[in-house]
């Protein structure tokens, strides 16, 4: 497949949210189907904890088709740079699932393939994973729990287990505070290129005109250098995104 450049998402995701919206009305499926999309960038690309694009922009989009019985399908994409010699400069992720609420407890369960388009095959950086998590809402605030498995993680790490907590405090003046903590865990460390670590992070959003404002706080708890390069320290990173 063709790499796109960072340039190249841009364009993608113009063409494509005006023509699928216009599908969506034109086929009549607004009382059982629910077709968005959404673009935005943010200042620095975080993966559970660990940079994604090098301290650099990322230019981020995807869409999303869910149906009123609970499933779900979609696929968002990513400018990354891993600092490689540009093996790869784009993130796809196309994921599914199915998700509810029983008794105010939600529920959500899917799979998730995540390709690197470009990137040499022999560096393996293609991998899939299942996913399910818990959630409820406490009126003050919201919790979800949930993990992530792999059998075959990225770089060809073998067995990897992400389990994680987030939690949404609605504050006044329809500001949200978001926090969460996560652990990862892989078979091949050596693979990886870092040992099994956990991952935190805290931050405020907040929608003005349509556009989704973010600002947060993200960290490891793995040394740096000796452990990962620059790419693990902690650091802030701002979003903005629109949903369509």
């Amino acid at each position: 497949m063709k790499t796109l450049t960072l340039p190249g998402v841009v364009v993608f995701s113009a063409l494509l949210l005006t023509p699928l919206s216009a599908q969506a009305t034109d086929l009549g499926m607004d009382s059982e189907f629910d077709i968005s999309a959404n673009v935005g960038f943010v200042s620095e690309y975080s993966f559970r904890g660990i940079a994604q694009s090098d301290e650099n922009i990322a230019i981020q989009g995807g869409f999303d088709a869910s149906h009123s019985s609970g499933l779900y399908a979609g696929i968002w994409g990513s400018s990354v740079d891993f600092n490689d010699g540009d093996e790869a400069n784009i993130e796809i992720d196309i994921y599914g699932g199915y998700g509810g609420e029983v008794n105010g407890v939600s529920y959500d369960v899917g799979g998730l393939y995540y390709a690197y388009p470009g990137a040499d095959s022999a560096l393996d950086y293609d991998f899939w994973e299942v996913y399910g998590s818990l959630g409820y809402d406490f009126e003050v605030a919201s919790a979800t729990v949930g993990v992530n498995y792999s059998p075959d993680y990225f770089g060809s790490s073998g067995d990897a287990v992400y389990t994680h907590l987030g939690i949404d405090v609605p504050l006044p003046y329809d500001f949200t505070l978001s926090g969460g903590i996560g652990y990862q865990s892989i078979d091949d460390n050596v693979a990886f290129g870092v040992p099994d670590y956990t991952d935190w992070s805290v931050g405020l959003s907040y929608t003005l005109e349509g556009f989704d404002l973010s600002v947060s706080y993200v960290d490891t708890d793995l040394d740096e250098p000796s452990e990962c390069g620059d790419g693990c320290e902690s650091r802030v990173i701002f979003g903005v995104s629109r949903s369509f």
